[in-house]
């Protein structure tokens, strides 16, 4: 099963415009529906109502750092996947995926490297929920 075949919902947490535009293009594209903010504060609000197959986090936001925030989500909801996203954090890297990120991309990643990650976290997240029903 590829994701094409079955709709997801990715939230993206990021604030520059320009790249969550590219973002929200590349995956639409490929039948998952994307929702986006720009804030930690607005992610946690968004969580009380929503909670999506898969976040996108940039790690600088204007109100605080995205890998602070990885902690609280898999504590809340260990089933969501997490894509770390940096630009100037390369060091980053190994503390995201200790705070429970899945996967680590560093600007600027390629399209296909982006999909290559969202598809293998949701593949990966569609083929645990079917194990778990047999």
């Amino acid at each position: 099963m590829t994701i094409a075949q079955n709709c997801q919902k990715i939230l993206i947490v990021e604030d520059e415009g320009d790249m969550c535009l590219i973002l929200e293009m590349i995956l639409q594209k490929k039948n998952i529906e994307v929702d986006h903010v720009k804030k930690i504060a607005e992610a946690a609000e968004y969580l009380k109502n929503a909670v999506p197959d898969l976040i996108v986090f940039d790690n600088r936001l204007p109100d605080g750092m995205g890998v602070d925030f990885i902690p609280f989500v898999k504590r809340i909801y260990p089933q969501v996947r997490i894509i770390m996203i940096s630009g100037k954090d390369g060091a980053l890297k190994d503390f995201a995926l200790d705070s429970g990120a899945d996967l680590f991309l560093l600007k600027p990643f390629s399209r296909m490297e982006l999909l290559r990650a969202v598809e293998s976290l949701l593949y990966a997240q569609h083929h645990f929920s079917e194990d778990l029903s047999v």
